[in-house]
């Protein structure tokens, strides 16, 4: 697929959530994922309340059962619809890597407890060929810079000199996705914060073999075809690198 990102052949996904507050209790609000010009971007009516702080932050509030952003009305789907569209997503991308800031203590953990809840773990595990956090991987990459945050958003204003909306996920990935592609991480430092569900709690391992990661299988998956009305697929017509 044009316009797909890519590492030696493998396509990449970069993701993240937006969530009602910093808890492993708290709810996804919106999911976004890029790579390279398609993008999907999602949001969900969240069944816990809003944190105080989060709403400051995000600019999502609820209402009457009702999602605003910024005062304004957005169009949500269910949970089961956004997860269902982030698996076709995904596997529209061939079983790509998974790729986001700070996934491996927050996102990742609040994504598989709901895949858990509407038992669609199988399915997206079968989707993906693994997860990277970028958290670890600048930081090592970075370890000489002397840096004082390893927050996104003051790692892409120290690497590409950008600031961006921190805090809105569709803006979160596009801004990561700028960020892996100047940091040009190697494979081998790939595999070594590569990660998976049943290695998400523990220190990655330094010694990833190849022989361990799975392979790129091809071929429709049965989700394809469900929830399309939910599937909200663009490819970008410009290059965005805010």
């Amino acid at each position: 697929m044009s316009g797909v990102a890519e590492q030696s052949g493998r396509s990449l996904v970069f993701f993240d959530l937006e969530t009602t507050g910093l808890g492993q209790s708290c709810d996804i609000i919106q999911l976004a994922a890029v790579s390279g010009g398609h993008s999907l971007n999602l949001y969900v009516i969240p069944r816990s309340r809003m944190q105080q702080g989060a709403a400051k932050v995000t600019g999502f509030r609820v209402r009457r059962q009702r999602l605003y952003l910024h005062r304004q009305l957005v169009l949500t789907n269910s949970l089961r619809e956004v997860l269902v569209s982030f698996i076709a997503f995904l596997q529209m991308l061939r079983r790509p890597l998974l790729i986001g800031h700070n996934i491996r203590r927050f996102d990742c953990r609040l994504l598989y407890r709901a895949l858990d809840e509407l038992d669609l773990r199988a399915e997206f595990e079968s989707s993906i060929s693994g997860c990277v956090d970028t958290l670890p991987l600048a930081r090592e990459m970075l370890k000489d810079r002397c840096l004082q945050s390893f927050r996104q958003e003051n790692l892409v204003k120290e690497l590409l000199d950008v600031n961006y909306k921190a805090h809105d996920a569709l803006e979160d990935v596009r801004a990561l996705q700028a960020l892996y592609t100047v940091l040009q991480p190697t494979q081998e430092l790939v595999w070594r914060h590569m990660f998976t569900p049943d290695t998400m709690k523990n220190k990655p391992a330094a010694a990833v073999a190849k022989a361990n990661l799975p392979s790129m299988t091809s071929g429709h998956h049965p989700l394809l075809g469900h929830f399309p009305q939910t599937i909200k697929v663009t490819e970008d017509k410009a290059e965005d690198n805010n």
